[in-house]
């Protein structure tokens, strides 16, 4: 290779590395949301649905359209001359009309219009409150499927190192066929926990990439977190007080309460009369007066209520009211039981981490290292050796699938609340 060559590889490979580098970046949770709030297809959905409640406020505000007409009549043949002339005698007569709304009508629609847009935004509120459920969820199946990965490597690596060791002493007489064989068999199931975990650790990154409408190639793509549990709690009342003024499905509740009450004012103003009000200008106008060559008139029409005063609508919108308030009634309940539910499940999963933390994982370790330094001096049996094993694998792995569980649950009851309480 020339060194033309060389120097042109080499600059090559420098500008080349930062995009390699960027690539494989770790996302952090809050990178993670950023990128989903500006990417995720239902969430930009759900924005365009707040927009267009937006647009609807435009038509609600609008006036009535004012009317016009022109209408000629009495065109005719003029007898003496034999012949038809358009303009001879016509009756012409323009006018305009205009529907004049009383009761406020057109003001109490811009403003169910405008608690109608509250609503779309409280729901979109909800609506990105249930998605960053699912997002926080895949995030924390992610770590918990790495950390699951690393203890297994770690597991397979000491076993390794054991067979290793179990080796020298096969050759040096020490122990017998069997034992080596039934602890080669035993290596099988470490394997089997590497590869299992790889394949759970790919399934959570495919489901966070979806959630987040990314086409990075998986082996592309990590995230990077705290993978532990805080041990405070606050009480289950303030729990409650906050989700009692988060919750954005409580809060298009109470909303819809409001927009029902406003939609029954407007149903009673559209019971009542509106007057339209018309004028014309008439030329060569038929009637008695020989100086009505050019005339001015108005006219006030005035509808009849006599049988459709919107009985119907009035009675419809007042039987709304109740029913909203019932519905804001159940999603309160529902509140209520969300958190409390997150709640229980939070104190209980800390309730079983807590002696892991104390004792449990340094008892596993103290007891696998002695049970084996026993083994190998023939103070204990290869069954003790492969129980001791056994039960630090058990407890390590179910360490981390707590706190998995913890932050699973602490996740519940951000979506219990409303609002991230519990990072």
């Amino acid at each position: 290779m020339s060194r033309r060559t060389f120097w042109l590889s080499g600059m090559l490979l420098v500008l080349l590395r930062p995009g390699a580098e960027a690539q494989n970046q770790s996302l952090t949770w809050e990178q993670v949301r950023e990128r989903f709030e500006t990417s995720n297809p239902t969430l930009l959905a759900g924005k365009l649905n707040v927009d267009e409640s937006k647009a609807q406020e435009i038509t609600a505000f609008l006036r009535p359209n004012p009317s016009f007409t022109v209408s000629a009549d009495g065109t005719q043949i003029v007898p003496h001359k034999g012949v038809w002339q358009p303009l001879a005698g016509t009756f012409e007569s323009p006018s305009i009309s205009y529907l004049h709304e009383r009761q406020h009508k057109r003001e109490l629609r811009l403003e169910s219009a405008q608690k109608g847009t509250s609503i779309a935004t409280s729901q979109q509120a909800d609506l990105e409150r249930t998605l960053l459920f699912n997002l926080r969820s895949a995030f924390v199946q992610t770590l918990q499927s790495k950390a699951v990965l690393d203890v297994s490597k770690a597991n397979l690596e000491y076993y390794d190192h054991v067979l290793s060791v179990s080796n020298e002493q096969y050759k040096a007489g020490d122990i017998a066929q069997i034992d080596l064989d039934r602890l080669q068999l035993q290596r099988v199931q470490f394997e089997a926990d590497v590869q299992s975990a790889e394949v759970n650790l790919r399934t959570a990154k495919i489901q966070l990439l979806q959630l987040l409408n990314d086409r990075t190639p998986v082996d592309q793509f990590d995230v990077v977190g705290p993978f532990d549990f805080g041990e405070q709690l606050q009480s289950l009342d303030d729990y409650r007080k906050v989700a009692l003024d988060a919750r954005p499905d409580l809060r298009a509740a109470l909303e819809s309460v409001d927009k029902a009450k406003t939609d029954h004012k407007l149903a009673i103003a559209n019971g009542s009369t509106d007057p339209t009000f018309a004028t014309w200008y008439t030329h060569n106008s038929s009637n008695n007066n020989p100086f009505g060559t050019d005339t001015l008139g108005v006219s006030v029409s005035i509808p009849l209520r006599t049988f459709d005063r919107n009985q119907g609508e009035k009675l419809r919108t007042k039987i709304d009211i109740d029913r909203n308030e019932r519905l804001r009634a159940a999603t309160e309940a529902q509140v209520f039981g969300d958190v409390d539910s997150a709640y229980a499940q939070l104190n209980s999963t800390l309730t079983l981490l807590r002696p892991y933390r104390a004792k449990y994982l340094q008892q596993a370790v103290r007891v696998r290292d002695t049970v084996y330094f026993a083994y190998q001096h023939g103070g204990a049996s290869l069954l003790d050796f492969l129980n001791a094993e056994s039960e630090y694998r058990s407890v390590q792995l179910n360490y981390v699938n707590l706190v998995g569980t913890y932050l699973t649950a602490a996740s519940q009851m951000n979506l219990a609340v409303g609002r991230e309480v519990i990072q």
